[in-house]
């Protein structure tokens, strides 16, 4: 199936360049481009994107408030983060908004697709160790912890002993194959797992998983 790309960027050249990269890459059509949030949440409703690749600063709607408004419509396409450098607490807010992840502006055309293809397919785009390290930042700012605003923290209560175990290592940056072999367990029964933590709590991938086990204080920053 190929994958049906929104480039939201208040940049010509930006759009123009993302554009031209992914239409030359298999499987992937950009099918449209948006010059700030209020068109790029319009052009979701309009044309049902797979992804949705956002710069975060933005004319009249932010790229963070454009992104919270895409992640709670039904069946949303999937947030794609653009940023000029990675530690950038912008980025931080727009991953507790529903983002995906995130790629720097200066990836290549194969890192622009394959992140694409990535989010694309359910999973969270960044290698664990940024993601981590993002996150470990971040939330050292705030005293208070604030969790994702999609997630149920009313259901944590409800996660088996196996499942925290799962979360508390999906926020140390394992994926579901080091896990597995962490907990001597089939990577199949990883997915399960990893799939009923994020029904339970309300979140979309595993980047919220690890944002809001740092948040609800299940794992501390480092």
């Amino acid at each position: 199936m190929t994958i049906r790309v929104l480039i939201a960027d208040d940049q010509m050249m930006v759009r123009e360049g993302f554009s031209v990269l992914l239409n030359a890459m298999p499987g992937i059509e950009v099918v449209g481009e948006a010059v700030n949030g209020h068109e790029a949440v319009a052009q979701v409703r309009e044309l049902s994107p797979d992804v949705v690749l956002m710069d975060i600063r933005m004319p009249e709607l932010n790229g963070i408030e454009a992104t919270r408004e895409i992640a709670a419509m039904d069946g949303a396409a999937k947030v794609l983060v653009l940023t000029t450098f990675d530690l950038d607490e912008y980025v931080y807010e727009a991953l507790r908004a529903g983002a995906s992840g995130f790629l720097l502006k200066d990836a290549s055309a194969r890192q622009l697709a394959d992140g694409v293809r990535v989010v694309a397919g359910g999973e969270a785009l960044l290698a664990p160790s940024v993601t981590r390290r993002l996150i470990t930042e971040f939330s050292k700012l705030s005293e208070t912890p604030k969790l994702p605003a999609v997630a149920n923290p009313e259901a944590f209560g409800e996660l088996t002993e196996r499942e925290t175990e799962v979360l508390v290592l999906i926020a140390q940056g394992l994926s579901n194959a080091e896990i597995a072999g962490r907990l001597v367990v089939a990577e199949s029964t990883i997915k399960t797992h990893v799939s009923r933590v994020l029904v339970k709590l309300g979140l979309r991938d595993r980047t919220q998983a690890a944002v809001f086990a740092y948040e609800a204080r299940l794992v501390r920053p480092a």
